[in-house]
């Protein structure tokens, strides 16, 4: 065999490897998940922004029900934390890479328990419509309903807090 028929066959594995790591990788992320903020995690070195939610920033303050501020981003991820300790590992799948190329996906413990959905449900996150299409709006009625998490309170909307933040208008 001629070098570059041994080089041509290399080439050819090492793409075809590339397209089955790819191919995994748009499928399902699953391991030990590490809290990032309110409505991202971190498996095996991949940031994973969590689909059709928007928690508070870890900056962010709110006002509880009696008028006292908390940092409820830092609560948020906290409380994030907390949640996907009961039962791991932690199994994300693919919805799209968002512009900062982050793996963008709906995620589930070990038991079955879908967190994009519980964060809304627990209040700690948004229902974000602009990409959920409303995924999360009959949960996040209940959570407003019921005075839960961001909903004991006064906030403002995180995706308005980080345009304010950053001196632009908000696009939510």
């Amino acid at each position: 065999m001629k070098f570059s028929d041994v080089l041509c066959a290399g080439a050819i594995l090492l793409v075809v490897n590339l397209h089955w790591n790819a191919a995994i990788a748009a499928e399902a992320i699953v391991g030990r998940a590490s809290v990032i903020d309110g409505d991202t995690i971190e498996i095996r070195g991949e940031h994973i922004r969590l689909h059709g939610v928007d928690a508070p920033e870890s900056w962010q303050s709110c006002n509880d029900g009696d008028g006292v501020t908390y940092r409820c981003g830092k609560e948020a991820a906290m409380t994030l934390d907390q949640f996907l300790a009961v039962s791991r590992p932690t199994r994300c799948e693919f919805v799209e890479r968002d512009r900062y190329g982050r793996f963008v996906g709906i995620c589930f413990r070990a038991d079955g328990r879908e967190i994009n959905r519980w964060l809304v449900e627990s209040g700690n996150a948004v229902d974000w419509a602009r990409y959920s299409d409303g995924r999360y709006a009959a949960v996040q009625a209940t959570a407003r309903s019921k005075g839960v998490g961001l909903w004991r309170g006064k906030f403002q909307l995180p995706c308005e807090a980080r345009a304010e933040h950053a001196g632009r208008e908000p696009t939510c």
